[in-house]
């Protein structure tokens, strides 16, 4: 009788007749029905969002973004809808992430800095001239008027967003007009009152009277222009009060064959000149509608040519690496301190200690910046009350730049408390004992054993908190607006760092430039590339720290 073979016996009978061939074991497992249906439902969610992005982008006409996004929509197929390229599908949301979050404004950026782009040069010179027209139009006498309601795409902001016409003729047809024309409007959905004004339609958010009357100088600027079969702006339509709109012939008429503007009311001819319709006998102001266009290097060179702007950035850029230094250094050495001292086995109820102590991190930069502030109030301030003093903390550069760097030592050594606490934490006692035996006493053992092991652990750390400080936008906006502004000037503030300057430049200003604020932005870019550069250069010796 034989004797029943154990099952080591048989795989490893089965390993050795499948070594001739060269075939492999493999062990397949069944993917559960319900993580397909979820792998697929993500699958065409994804699809179908793209398809909307895609059609959002088609009507605005960037073909360039309706690529990308078809791209992606194939990239997301051919990666999840198989089983290769496994490593892909965990590399592809990360990637595509960067991109989105991280390389395209920085490419978009770039690119804008080497533009005019600001108030007055938001659009194109064919959608200026178009604007010039549409605002100059006078009602011809005896045509027709529309009943009018504003209103601006449906999601957009109605304090921002792109204003627009919806109009109803004497016929009852419904219309929409932008800057781009007049079109018709499908009557589907759409609902009007008894004078045939629309009230709401499919895709639109009609504006209550108050904020049409808060976007009135938008309004004022704002005109839908009417075009022949050969594209030739014929008139414009116009708002009249809040509820009627007119069809008018344009005052001022531009001739493509010399390029010039002419006022029909006035003769006054505007020729183009630096992206702007100037009167060409050089008396009176320029048009208001500019267009968008390339400088090339202009604003970079004028960041670094103009004798205030090149001033103002020195100081601005000494202030800024002094700020992101001292704070970096302050906040560490005062961190690792109240580390070291709740290190100590000695005391008790550390816990507690600990939880108190990190309170300033916890709570939001915004809260905490502007308690900072009025307590730095000169008349009614709690520390001016406290101490009997008359300081005018943010009044004064010196005493507003000391203002900042207290509080942001205060905001900024509980993230260093942590940080060391958990690094000494991981610092084996037998190296201080060792130290002790040496006769090291506490000072010369933090100086010349804890340190060199905590930097290990701190040091990229560092450099990424004076990265970080370097553009500490928040605390600087919250607590003193880059102020104080000496001079008579209201641009270069005693307390600006380079970042808020951009964005005073960018919007804060009576005619923002984006151009240039870009510009600023990409200098602060290489500035900050540059001193971290040399910062990891330098943390390299302490790789030789065991």
């Amino acid at each position: 009788m034989s004797q029943p073979r154990s099952t080591h016996d048989e795989v490893a009978e089965a390993i050795r007749a499948m070594e001739p061939t060269g075939e492999s074991l493999e062990f397949k497992q069944s993917t559960p029905l319900w993580v397909q249906v979820v792998k697929w439902g993500l699958i065409l969610f994804s699809i179908v969002v793209l398809a909307y992005i895609s059609q959002q982008l088609i009507e605005a006409g960037y073909w360039l973004m309706v690529s990308l996004t078809a791209f992606v929509a194939i990239c997301i197929l051919a990666i999840y809808a198989t089983r290769r390229a496994i490593p892909l599908k965990y590399l592809f949301p990360g990637v595509l992430l960067m991109l989105a979050l991280q390389i395209w404004p920085l490419v978009y950026t770039v690119s804008m800095s080497f533009t005019n782009y600001g108030a007055g040069h938001l659009f194109s010179k064919e959608e200026a001239i178009a604007s010039i027209e549409a605002n100059s139009v006078r009602e011809v006498e005896g045509a027709q008027r529309y009943a009018l309601n504003i209103a601006v795409p449906d999601g957009a902001d109605v304090a921002t967003g792109d204003l627009a016409y919806l109009l109803t003729n004497p016929d009852g047809e419904f219309f929409v007009g932008t800057l781009d024309g007049l079109e018709p409007l499908d009557a589907e959905g759409v609902e009007a009152g008894p004078t045939g004004r629309i009230i709401s339609a499919p895709g639109w958010i009609t504006l209550t009277p108050q904020q049409i009357n808060a976007r009135s100088a938008d309004l004022a600027e704002f005109g839908v222009p009417l075009t022949n079969e050969a594209g030739e702006t014929t008139g414009g339509v116009r708002q009249v009060g809040l509820s009627e709109a007119f069809v008018g012939s344009p005052t001022r008429v531009y001739d493509e064959e010399t390029d010039t503007i002419t006022d029909q009311v006035t003769g006054t001819v505007y020729v183009a000149q630096d992206a702007q319709w100037v009167p060409q006998d050089g008396a009176g102001a320029a048009l208001p509608q500019g267009w968008r266009e390339n400088v090339g290097f202009d604003n970079y060179t004028t960041a670094f040519t103009d004798p205030v702007l090149r001033e103002g950035l020195t100081k601005i850029f000494l202030w800024n690496v002094f700020f992101a230094a001292f704070t970096v250094a302050s906040t560490f050495l005062l961190g690792m301190a109240i580390a070291l001292l709740m290190n100590d086995d000695r005391l008790k109820g550390k816990a507690i200690y600990r939880s108190l102590l990190i309170l300033p991190y916890a709570l939001p930069v915004y809260v905490t910046a502007l308690v900072w502030a009025s307590m730095f109030n000169q008349e009614f301030g709690l520390i001016n009350n406290l101490t009997g003093l008359n300081i005018n903390w943010l009044g004064d550069q010196t005493w507003a730049r000391t203002a900042v760097l207290i509080t942001n030592l205060w905001l900024g050594f509980p993230y260093w408390f942590i940080v060391c606490t958990g690094a000494l934490q991981a610092i084996p006692g037998d190296v201080r004992e060792a130290a002790a035996i040496d006769g090291a006493g506490a000072f010369r053992t933090v100086r010349s054993v804890i340190m060199p092991l905590l930097l290990v652990a701190v040091g990229p750390l560092m450099i990424a908190s004076f990265s970080f400080n370097f553009n500490n936008f928040g605390l600087i906006w919250l607590l003193t607006e880059g102020g104080p502004f000496e001079g008579g000037q209201s641009q270069i503030g005693s307390t600006d760092l380079l970042i808020t300057l951009a964005f005073r430049l960018a919007l804060g200003g009576v005619t923002p430039n984006f151009g240039f604020a870009s510009a600023i932005s990409v200098i602060i870019f290489f500035l900050v590339a540059g001193i971290s550069y040399i910062g990891f250069r330098q943390t390299k010796a302490l790789e030789d720290v065991n």
